[in-house]
């Protein structure tokens, strides 16, 4: 947010980026200063988050600009048919570069790895229709990725930062910068498909346009700077429309619920302040699941008694509204509507189901709200999944599914969302030892709060890998948390700092304390 909505002018950058927890965790909080003459002042001071033998801070602040990111879910990849040339056969074809990949094997023999390369991309579905599938994807391709982001701890202002940005290649993320004079903006990070109008690859019909494939570009990408309503936000949202969609795409971005509850907040108040930012982050209202669970009570008073439908509802009379690891409610009512959409799903699948048989896979539809909540309140008899006679039987069938799965646990009125959502944040390695040792490489088995429909996205071994909330030029103000710990020693006293205050949302310090120990690195001919 900028400048207008604080109470000193200061522009806030909150980030909590949702992967993979383990523990040690992906990311490494650090901070450093060191003279450089190119640097604002001639002195870099960045923290934040980085990765591992990374020498850059991958998102942070540096007391002049601060800069976090999020998954942009851009379409960054695209079938193109190709006909391979065959041996000797050098008209009407694609030519081939053959490359051979050794993979050495513990313990056993070396695989040999074919890759077929066209100028389109490498090979990867053969002899479809009498033609090949070749998959044009950023990363395959040279430019897709550099450490152009280490610039970021070097940048005096907006300006600066969003020139970096020209130059840094990473996986598209939206990228989210605010400066210390209360600018904000926000753009597409990373290279995208510089494609020609009408080059997309191969249409969902089969057809394909003529056309060349695509080279990569990172600096024409859409940028919104300094919104009039001083707010920018994305959680993993859709953020364009018109053209500027068109030539982003859809890379399966997630459905804007989560965005839209953040919108509201913001728009709630006209003054924020670290503190408001970080509730935000950890907002766990199943805003979504309102009408479901109003759904589930109206059809259960009308069901017979007996039904799954009533099960359901009795036992869940502690809804709360939120995504509460105590909630019983939230579980059912989240299970029912997953039950409800895997429905409508393989009805609306059907006619590929038809053609296709048991080789098509259902993708992921991340968007079948928008299409399942229409459904439920029209209930038209000719989009009906078959198999049922009336969507109440279809909305029946799945309560009972939740119902059967869940009591084989124990009674109905026990399954807690905790019960579910219980924290698996372990060491790579747990999986490959004993229990007893196992349990020492893992995280406490916490009950979570949140999932991946609320702000505070949270699951077993997914959610936040890191908070951050911070102000440039006003870093001790700010506040991070990240789970797991950084610490990768099993007996290490701190091991796992950090983790608690993550899982319950007690604010912690941006910036480390003071120093406690230290450890000198000196060149060898200095010592001497």
């Amino acid at each position: 947010m900028g400048a207008a909505l604080t109470t000193d002018g200061r522009a806030i950058v909150a980030d909590d980026m949702h992967l993979g927890l383990r523990a040690p965790n992906l990311w490494f909080r650090v901070r450093l200063r060191y003279p450089d003459p190119a640097a604002p002042g001639g002195r870099v001071d960045v923290s934040g988050f980085s990765l591992p033998g990374l020498p850059a801070v991958v998102v942070g602040s540096n007391g002049h600009v601060a800069w976090g990111f999020t998954n942009a879910y851009a379409d960054t990849a695209d079938w193109f048919p190709v006909r391979p040339c065959g041996e000797g056969q050098a008209q009407d074809c694609d030519p081939v570069a053959r490359h051979v990949e050794t993979i050495r094997v513990a313990g056993g023999d070396d695989v040999q790895l074919e890759i077929r390369e066209t100028a389109a991309g490498p090979l990867v579905h053969a002899d479809i229709d009498g033609q090949a599938l070749a998959l044009r994807w950023v990363a395959h391709l040279p430019g897709a990725l550099n450490l152009g982001l280490a610039g970021f701890a070097y940048a005096a202002d907006l300006d600066q930062a969003l020139a970096i940005a020209d130059q840094a290649a990473i996986p598209a993320q939206n990228l989210v910068i605010a400066d210390r004079h209360g600018a904000i903006a926000w753009r597409i990070l990373g290279p995208l498909p510089a494609r020609a109008p009408g080059c997309t690859g191969l249409r969902p019909d089969g057809s394909t346009a003529t056309c060349t494939p695509w080279p990569l570009a990172s600096a024409s990408v859409p940028v919104l700077r300094d919104p009039p309503g001083q707010r920018l936000w994305t959680a993993n949202a859709r953020t364009l429309d018109g053209e500027a969609l068109a030539r982003v795409g859809d890379g399966g971005y997630a459905l804007g619920i989560r965005a839209w509850q953040i919108r509201e907040r913001l728009h709630a108040a006209d003054r924020f302040d670290e503190q408001a930012l970080l509730a935000m982050q950890l907002d766990d209202r199943a805003l979504l699941l309102e009408p479901w669970h109003d759904l589930l009570l109206g059809e259960a008073r009308r069901a017979p008694a007996g039904s799954a439908l009533r099960a359901l509802a009795d036992a869940g009379g502690d809804w709360n509204g939120h995504a509460a690891p105590e909630s019983v409610a939230y579980r059912l009512v989240r299970a029912w509507r997953l039950a409800v959409h895997a429905r409508i799903a393989r009805g609306l699948a059907a006619p590929a189901l038809a053609r296709l048989g048991p080789e098509f896979e259902l993708p992921a539809l991340p968007q079948l709200e928008g299409v399942a909540w229409p459904l439920l309140r029209q209930r038209p008899p000719h989009l009906l999944p078959a198999g049922f006679d009336s969507w109440e039987a279809l909305l029946e069938d799945a309560a009972a599914e939740v119902r059967d799965a869940l009591a084989a646990a124990g009674p109905l009125a026990a399954r807690r969302w905790g019960e579910e959502n219980t924290a698996r944040i372990c060491h790579p390695l747990s999986a490959a030892v004993p229990a007893l040792l196992a349990r020492r490489l893992c995280m406490p088995a916490d009950e979570l709060r949140g999932d991946r429909i609320v702000p505070r996205v949270a699951a077993p071994a997914f959610g936040a890998s890191q908070r951050m909330v911070v102000a440039p030029g006003r870093e001790q103000d700010g506040l991070a948390h990240m789970p797991g710990g950084q610490g990768g020693h099993p007996l290490s006293p701190f091991r796992g700092a950090g983790h608690d205050d993550w899982v319950h949302g007690r604010p912690t310090p941006f910036l480390p304390g003071p120093a406690r120990y230290t450890l000198t690195l000196r060149p060898v001919a200095a010592r001497e």
